[in-house]
């Protein structure tokens, strides 16, 4: 008989070999707590490793640098059961059939369910746990069912013992992991709760109910790897593990995605944060008035964004002055502003942040530790009909200048225009021309489609569409063509697919989400190769779909882009590869 006790040869086992053990995704599990102790039935963690993941108990604590570092620390969360919440915390005082609460994890708990949100790490909450997600992030809570229900939810039965049925959704998560066909659509659950949600949030969906209509299951209807039950997986042994086994898998994916990021550079290549520069924005908090801010590029693992200066085009007998919020004469003036306050932004959160006017120095920052802002216009007519303009901009560390926006200027036609030059004008000509001698990049998104071929023609460096999408899945001037992406491919050029629902499903009702924008981006792989794609999310100038609706949901792109089998080499060309190809190329013909 082997000796039990004879722990040193296990640790020599580990040492047997190298590495010590497979990398497997932590699974954080929130912690009870009773009688001035943190603790937790054993079903959970026995579950959580019978899945594959490596359980971690976390303790009710909260303090917030402690949440924030655990989060860092882990690759899913698991929302574990117990007792009812208190009321106040979602505005109710208490009914009198309010259960025993427990003051020592509410807190913890809402605290660590937003910020685990935010940072789109996988979920998994249990009986209290889908009441600990409705909470935390918009829902409702019964806070007794008694009076609602026909169906006993509270069994005597031993734990292990299902007790009722719940029906479930077709289209769902859930009914995908447990493999349900038409016409079943039902699981046979246990039951310990007296309290359940009332309405899951704008976040959620409810995917599953018991025969009496209590909700007893939500789900993310955001694209995100959130989930909720209100019975006790872990008690019901092989019935249970297929959502302890959607957890692992999808804190696997979260984990891998990380890591991808890490050995990568993400660039979105047009953002239009300015704009709210006149409301008195904070980037260094988490603002909510903006989709793009330091906290939000580091829940999202984005290391760089192109921020505009935005110049609205004035109709005719109007003045560029009453299209701005700032006192200004001029559209160059108007422009030096937008990027005199994105320098002082940089300047004040220096130890995270730097402007950045190559790829060079993009990558130099990555490596430091710090966001990259690089510089853009979006219309020429900052350059205020002056040729000369065009080196004061590329002085600034301007990367590239989208000819113009949604109106014809003194450049070119617009997608938007009326055809006043019949494409590029002469002046534009020589705009570009100048753009390519000062290592400038010709942006040619809002551009007309005959701007488009003119422009094509005439600059001797390859040209970028910094946000655009397909006109075959959106028929929308602002869209390219196949034949325009083909020739903006031959030029060597690259298109980034943008995230304006507008762009994505024109005349329709339908709700613009990341399988849309997915779908798009493999459409113009397909056309142009994966050497001229990418992502320009116009974040903050209308960019924004469910699933990537700010930038700390990006990393939810890379994940599409991994469960998709795209190799980290080509995930690193969409990410940023591409047009930094284009740049370098752009800027090495400065002359």
């Amino acid at each position: 008989m082997r000796n039990r006790f004879d722990w040193r040869s296990r640790l020599s086992a580990v040492y047997a070999a190298f590495p010590e053990a497979p990398c497997k995704p932590v699974i954080g599990i929130t912690g009870n707590y009773g009688d001035q102790t943190c603790k937790l039935a054993e079903g959970y963690y026995q579950s959580v490793s019978q899945a594959g993941g490596i359980p971690v108990i976390i303790p009710p604590l909260s303090d917030t640098d402690a949440i924030i570092n655990i989060l860092d620390r882990i690759d899913g969360l698991l929302l574990s059961g117990g007792s009812d919440f208190n009321p106040l915390y979602c505005g109710e005082e208490p009914s009198p059939r309010l259960g025993g609460i427990n003051s020592r994890r509410d807190l913890p708990e809402l605290l660590i369910t937003q910020l685990a949100y935010n940072r789109q790490l996988p979920m998994l909450g249990i009986c209290r746990g889908i009441q600990t997600l409705a909470m935390a992030l918009g829902g409702r809570v019964e806070q007794d069912i008694s009076s609602l229900s026909s169906v006993k939810h509270s069994q005597d039965a031993d734990r292990s013992e299902p007790t009722h049925s719940v029906v479930v959704e077709p289209d769902s998560t859930l009914y995908n992991i447990y493999s349900l066909q038409p016409p079943v659509a039902s699981l046979f659950v246990n039951s310990f709760h007296h309290q359940a949600v009332s309405a899951p949030g704008e976040h959620f969906r409810v995917t599953a109910r018991s025969t009496d209509g209590i909700i007893e299951a939500i789900e993310s209807c955001e694209f995100k790897s959130i989930m909720g039950v209100q019975w006790h997986p872990e008690c019901l042994g092989d019935d249970g593990q297929p959502l302890f086994q959607w957890l692992v898998r999808q804190a696997s994916s979260y984990h891998d995605a990380c890591r991808l990021h890490r050995r990568i550079l993400s660039l979105d290549t047009h953002c239009d944060t300015p704009m709210f520069f006149p409301q008195g924005i904070d980037f260094a908090s988490r603002d909510e008035r903006i989709l793009v801010d330091l906290h939000k590029m580091t829940e999202g693992r984005q290391d760089a964004t192109i921020m505009v200066a935005y110049l609205p085009q004035p109709q005719a007998g109007e003045s560029f002055a009453s299209k701005v919020a700032f006192p200004v004469n001029s559209p160059l003036e108007y422009a030096d502003l937008i990027f005199d306050k994105v320098e002082k932004l940089a300047g004040q959160n220096s130890q995270y942040l730097s402007i950045a006017r190559t790829p060079a120095e993009l990558y130099a920052n990555k490596q430091e530790g710090r966001k990259s802002i690089m510089l853009g216009i979006e219309n020429g007519l900052a350059l205020d009909g002056d040729i000369r303009n065009v080196t004061h901009f590329a002085r600034r560390g301007v990367v590239y200048i989208t000819l113009c926006h949604n109106g014809d200027n003194d450049i070119c036609d617009s997608a938007r225009g009326c055809a006043t030059h019949n494409g590029v004008s002469q002046f534009g000509q020589q705009v570009i021309r100048e753009m390519n001698r000062l290592g400038i990049m010709v942006d040619l998104s809002h551009a007309a489609e005959k701007s488009f071929y003119d422009a094509l023609d005439v600059s001797a460096t390859p040209i970028v569409c910094s946000h655009s999408s397909c006109r075959a899945l959106c028929d929308h001037p602002r869209n390219l063509t196949d034949d325009q992406m083909r020739a903006l491919a031959a030029k060597g050029g690259v298109m980034q697919i943008t995230l304006y629902r507008g762009f994505l499903v024109a005349d329709t009702p339908d709700e613009a989400t990341v399988l849309h924008a997915m779908a798009h981006l493999e459409h113009a792989i397909q056309v142009m190769g994966i050497d001229h794609v990418g992502i320009g999310t116009d974040f903050d100038g209308d960019g924004g779909i469910r699933g990537l609706a700010d930038s700390s949901e990006l990393i939810n792109f890379t994940r599409q882009l991994l469960a998709r089998r795209y190799s980290e080499s080509d995930i690193r060309k969409i990410w940023g590869g591409n047009f930094l190809r284009v740049m370098a190329q752009v800027q090495e013909q400065k002359r």
